[in-house]
């Protein structure tokens, strides 16, 4: 039997710190592209950093679907359409004149489309911890996305979660596995425009909660 060397742990320096803030902070839901394309050497690195994300059990339940069929991208694109009509009309006024004005997705002009699953059926783990709270397999995919954002913003890129989609849908666009639970459509690309503060902020939508208005719940 053989037993691993023990690694020394690396020591994150105020400098690293500081850098981290600022990643976090400079992470936007893009949507507007370039049309550049993404080395996908690039995107190998990224979704391998992605499997670093914590999981449930360690379980690892995400799965990544590359979208590069034209067909399938704008099968997509009419979902979205249909999906944004009916939002639209769940506004009314004011409220529903600036949703208009939102763009809220850049499947047209994004070089790369990733949707992401959960499998809810993986071996994986055992099903340890997901026994009284099976969500934590979708919490874990989650995780995982956020991880694939901070890869990517730090390699300069930009990431757009796409949301007003109809899940079933999709499901059937993409052909996935029944076991397999849709969680998130992704576009990725060279951001045309980069903004340190949310683009729904920027266009009136909803003003951002400021660090001193979050408050710990005490009981």
């Amino acid at each position: 039997m053989t037993i691993e060397s023990k690694r020394e742990p690396p020591r994150f320096d105020s400098a690293f710190r500081a850098q981290f803030a600022e990643l976090v902070r400079w992470r936007r839901d893009v949507r507007r592209f370039r049309s550049d394309p993404v080395d996908p050497d690039l995107i190998e690195r990224l979704l391998a950093i992605a499997s670093y994300a914590p999981s449930v059990g360690l379980s690892q339940p995400w799965r990544f679907v590359l979208v590069e069929s034209p067909e399938r991208r704008q099968a997509v694109r009419e979902d979205f359409s249909k999906a944004n009509k009916a939002a639209l009309a769940g506004y009314a006024g004011e409220r529903q004149a600036c949703y208009a004005r939102l763009k809220l997705e850049g499947l047209a002009q994004a070089p790369v489309h990733l949707a992401v699953c959960a499998d809810e059926t993986t071996a994986q783990g055992h099903g340890l911890g997901r026994r009284t709270m099976p969500e934590t397999i979708r919490y874990s995919v989650v995780a995982a996305i956020q991880t694939l954002w901070l890869g990517a913003r730090a390699e300069g890129l930009g990431l757009g979660w796409v949301s007003i989609l109809d899940p079933e849908a999709i499901r059937s666009i993409l052909d996935l596995p029944p076991e397999w639970t849709f969680i998130a459509y992704l576009c990725l690309g060279w951001p045309e425009e980069e903004h340190d503060d949310p683009e729904l902020e920027r266009h009136g939508w909803q003003e951002r909660m400021c660090e001193t208005s979050v408050k710990p719940l005490k009981r």
